[in-house]
């Protein structure tokens, strides 16, 4: 597949997956980390026409020059941007300027990449891609909880890719104490922080082969877990106790019966399902009350060939650190990994909503200990 070509595919499926919108959705904010669909929409158009085409294509001309500050997201040294939480509040530019935007830096990337460009550019291309896989994740996040927290619980599809998360019977994989590798080798994409290949001593452990289900959580709920402060970390109490939180991100109980909200629309909640939207506190607590732990980054990692994974970004216990060796890239792509490792933990996996080339066992994913908009589950040590 040519560059085009790939580039063509990811920019045609990020509108893809708005095609069920109305367009009153795309321009809701509900909280801070929840980004307006047509902001994702705009901010991947803004990466390709400031780190391509105004360095690198001849004559090119700004679609409009105040877009760099409506659609930078953290980029400090690329200049001033809207705040975060101010996202919501952007009637202007409208979704047709947006989708107008994209066809116009598409069309002169297309005539850009027809011309053929160096092998430095297109590994950027290449980052520019990744990026907006990454975002096209966020979108089914955003969406979710935008369309989850109206009132009317109005469903994105019936047919969508929530469907058919199902999962085996319990097991346990057993791995002897030892000195392990982890960290990406290979010649395919990959990010700078999983770059870094080196050794760690590993004590004996267990992995379950399956996540954590809807059945099981809700016997920790049942159980009152969300009272008890002895299984939950100081933080994670703190927050239950100052958001009020009764259960995992989307469930109801509506006379006496447990709901859940899906991208197909409020329904029964299924047991046999992994239990999703969860936040690293609530991951951890549970652990805790099953009389077990959360695995390591680098015990998941070892262990990834033995269960499968894939439904949902687990939780681990490590914190978001740099492996051995690690450095920022020069320049505003330097501050695409390297400034969030602090004060995050650590995710493993992938989850439906991930594009398959991001499907790594070395691929480190980080959010903080509160965070649960995301499809992210549980997978007990011990």
């Amino acid at each position: 597949m040519s560059l085009w070509e790939q580039y063509s595919a990811v920019r045609s499926h990020s509108v893809q997956i708005c095609d069920k919108l109305q367009k009153e959705d795309y321009v809701v904010q509900p909280v801070e980390e929840v980004s307006p669909p047509k902001w994702h929409l705009g901010h991947t158009t803004w990466f390709f026409e400031t780190f391509i085409l105004v360095p690198h294509a001849v004559a090119y001309q700004l679609f409009n020059a105040d877009y760099n500050y409506v659609f930078n997201s953290y980029y400090e040294s690329v200049g001033a941007r809207v705040i975060r939480t101010d996202r919501g509040n952007l009637s202007r530019p409208t979704v047709d300027d947006i989708f107008h935007y994209r066809a116009y830096v598409d069309e002169a990337m297309e005539k850009f990449l027809l011309c053929g460009v160096s092998k430095e550019v297109e590994e950027l291309i290449i980052l520019g891609l990744n990026h907006e896989q990454q975002h096209q994740e966020l979108l089914w996040y955003d969406i979710k909880y935008i369309l989850g927290h109206n009132p009317l619980f109005p469903a994105y599809d019936a047919d969508n890719i929530e469907n058919g998360l199902t999962l085996t019977a319990e097991g346990w994989a057993d791995f002897s104490e030892g000195v392990y590798e982890v960290g990406y080798q290979g010649n395919t994409f990959h990010f700078d922080n999983e770059l870094g290949r080196h050794k760690v001593y590993i004590q004996n452990f267990s992995i379950a082969t399956r996540l954590v289900s809807n059945a099981e959580y809700l016997e920790f709920i049942r159980a009152g877990g969300y009272l008890d402060f002895s299984v939950w970390h100081a933080q994670g109490w703190d927050w239950v106790c100052e958001k009020h939180i009764t259960a995992p991100l989307y469930w109801y109980e509506i006379n006496g019966e447990w709901h859940r909200y899906s991208l197909s629309g409020l329904e029964a909640l299924k047991m046999n399902s992994p239990v999703s939207n969860i936040s690293y506190y609530e991951a951890a607590a549970y652990a805790q009350w099953k009389g077990m732990r959360l695995p390591t980054e680098f015990e998941w990692e070892v262990a990834s060939s033995l269960f499968e994974w894939g439904k949902l970004w687990e939780w681990t216990e490590s914190a978001y650190l740099p492996y051995p060796g690690f450095s920022k890239a020069a320049g505003a792509l330097g501050e695409y990994n390297g400034k969030f490792m602090v004060n995050q933990k650590v995710l493993r996996g992938a989850s439906v909503a991930t594009p398959l080339n991001h499907s790594r066992n070395t691929y480190r994913n980080f959010f903080h200990p509160d965070m649960r908009w995301m499809f992210s589950g549980i997978r007990l040590a011990k």
